[in-house]
């Protein structure tokens, strides 16, 4: 009989953090959905549920918060485990594992709320099959994760592709974006926030036909430009809530256009499956940590997963 296993994961989230405690076979045994507001307030209301959790279900094996960051993931960092410089108001400096630490006595695992969704995409949706790909959300901000010979790329650090600077979209010369570090990076440039700024609408409620879309698959193209230039992925995965279904055909055209027929390799390849949805659901974050805390409490990914939606029966729900 297998070892009992329990694993804790967080999905932390510019909007909400969604916890969840899981068994070995990745079946959801609690879970919670918070708001991300200020730090001491979202912070107690997680580790609120977890004490909760394991007063009925046992202390953790593992445990695994994938956040927004920047994230200091250096553990020869004073600031390890920390949501760095973030754009993100009163966050700044705030030491995730530190707190959790207080409550949770178990190995501890910080990466990307990008990375932990890559991670999800392997394991259920359109990573599957893939050693390398790259994932990328579009929304409240851009990340960029990237899977490389199967596991989360960052090491001591993570990348932040978000923030590269990228051309100017043609009849876009006046927008000076709305990044508080670089102005008019990608991020600050084609973020929904940024979108909302430029047309004075949240990008969801602009028409299909709207210039808009046009110098946001530009932008969102030169980004996957640059991921095939450096990164050579088998797939790009475009999610957060700017990607809009009629951007998908308009950012492949852009991306050819911005390739120019270089190189044989990438002439050959075949848009529709390169730039992709992704398709493992809302919750491939949160599944991406969980997996996290079962990699380090087993050394290995739980690809004996399935994707269900947890039953009634074996799941409490917290409102937080």
């Amino acid at each position: 009989m297998s070892e009992p296993l329990l694993l804790g994961g967080i999905e932390a989230g510019g909007t909400k953090f969604l916890c969840a405690v899981a068994d070995r076979d990745g079946r959801i045994l609690a879970e919670t959905r918070i708001a991300t507001t200020v730090p001491a307030e979202t912070l107690g209301a997680a580790s609120a549920f977890f004490r909760d959790a394991q007063r009925v279900h046992g202390g953790l094996s593992a445990f695994s918060v994938g956040s927004f960051g920047p994230l200091s993931l250096n553990p020869l960092a004073t600031d390890y485990g920390c949501i760095t410089s973030t754009p993100k108001p009163g966050w700044e400096n705030t030491d995730l594992l530190g707190h959790f630490r207080q409550s949770i006595e178990a190995p501890m695992t910080l990466d990307t709320d990008v990375n932990c969704a890559a991670v999800g995409e392997r394991l259920f949706g359109s990573g599957q099959g893939l050693d390398s790909f790259c994932y990328v959300t579009v929304g409240t901000g851009i990340g960029v994760g990237l899977l490389i010979a199967g596991a989360p790329h960052g090491g001591a650090n993570h990348p932040e592709a978000g923030h590269i600077v990228v051309p100017r979209a043609p009849g876009d010369d006046i927008f000076a974006g709305i990044c508080p570090f670089h102005g008019d990076c990608l991020e600050g440039l084609a973020c929904g926030p940024a979108m909302h700024a430029r047309w004075g609408v949240p990008a969801e409620q602009l028409p299909t036909d709207h210039p808009a879309w046009a110098i946001e698959a530009d932008y969102v193209a030169a980004l996957c430009a640059t991921l095939t230039y450096v990164v050579r992925p088998d797939r790009i995965i475009l999610g957060g809530g700017v990607m809009q279904p009629q951007m998908y055909g308009r950012v492949r055209s852009a991306l050819v256009a911005k390739l120019a027929g270089y190189d044989a390799s990438m002439r050959m390849i075949d848009m529709e499956d390169y730039v992709v949805a992704p398709t493992a659901g809302s919750s491939a974050g949160l599944t991406g940590a969980l997996a996290l805390a079962y990699r380090t409490a087993t050394r290995q990914w739980p690809m004996h997963w399935r994707m269900a939606e947890p039953s009634n029966t074996n799941k409490e729900t917290v409102d937080a």
